[in-house]
């Protein structure tokens, strides 16, 4: 049986990184693919291996069509033919009304958090669909309970962009459901990882908690069972969902 594949986007920490750990204990091989932190990423690798799991770490801007391109090249020729898809990759910027937000922020907001998506996307399914050749596969893409909440007074251009990625999730799970892939994603609540800090807010998850029902932020490993789920043929009906792993928020 030939093992089973998975492309991680922004995998060298946070959520993307516990989900690559995950998927390594379920019997995936693993492409870590990060941006700037290429010691982050290796060091993942080095746990998928330690799980005896092939993994790779991949370069590669989200928001940029020719380094997607080579980020699956890279997986194509080193792993093989995928067979799913984590759109993780995403950011936040410093806290900031609508009216104060520049034209620069808001663009490169929507260019990793949108567009990265749709083309890792598009890359999958022209490699999964089996209506192109492929032999079907699963995409999970990483929301965020800010898409129902909006994110007023601080994010609403992130909230806006996970928004988006709810739509964009079922709309793809309709367009390639008869074509053997599932499409579903996962919206976390406040998790405690270090996109805070790159926000200006290293403590803002704990900051938040008493907002939460349950009095806490998430873990990144919790996230990761939900998604490394809708990954699994234990969600072989699943398309199309939203699930949300926020705490009760």
């Amino acid at each position: 049986m030939k093992p089973r594949i998975v492309l991680i986007t922004g995998a060298g920490r946070g959520i993307g990184a516990a989900t690559a750990v995950l998927c390594a204990e379920r019997g995936y091989d693993v492409a870590v693919n990060y941006l700037s932190n290429a010691r982050a990423a290796e060091q993942i690798v080095q746990r998928v291996h330690a799980l005896g799991r092939r993994g790779i770490a991949v370069r590669g801007d989200v928001s940029n069509e020719d380094e997607v391109l080579r980020a699956y090249e890279s997986v194509d020729r080193e792993l093989g033919t995928l067979s799913a898809l984590v759109n993780n990759a995403g950011i936040v910027d410093v806290a900031a009304r609508v009216d104060s937000m520049s034209a620069q922020r808001i663009t490169r907001m929507l260019a990793i958090n949108v567009v990265g998506p749709f083309l890792c996307a598009r890359e999958a399914v022209r490699r999964m669909s089996t209506a192109r050749g492929g032999k079907g596969g699963a995409i999970v893409n990483v929301s965020s309970v800010a898409a129902r909440a909006g994110g007023a007074g601080q994010y609403v251009d992130y909230a806006a962009s996970k928004g988006a990625i709810d739509t964009f999730t079922i709309g793809l799970a309709k367009e390639v459901a008869a074509e053997g892939i599932r499409v579903n994603a996962v919206r976390p609540g406040i998790t405690d990882t270090e996109i805070h800090a790159s926000g200006g807010e290293p403590e803002r998850a704990w900051a938040l908690a008493p907002q939460v029902p349950m009095q806490r932020p998430g873990s990144p490993e919790e996230i990761a069972h939900a998604i490394v789920w809708l990954l699994s043929d234990e969600a072989s009906y699943t398309t199309g969902a939203l699930l949300d792993v926020g705490g009760g928020r």
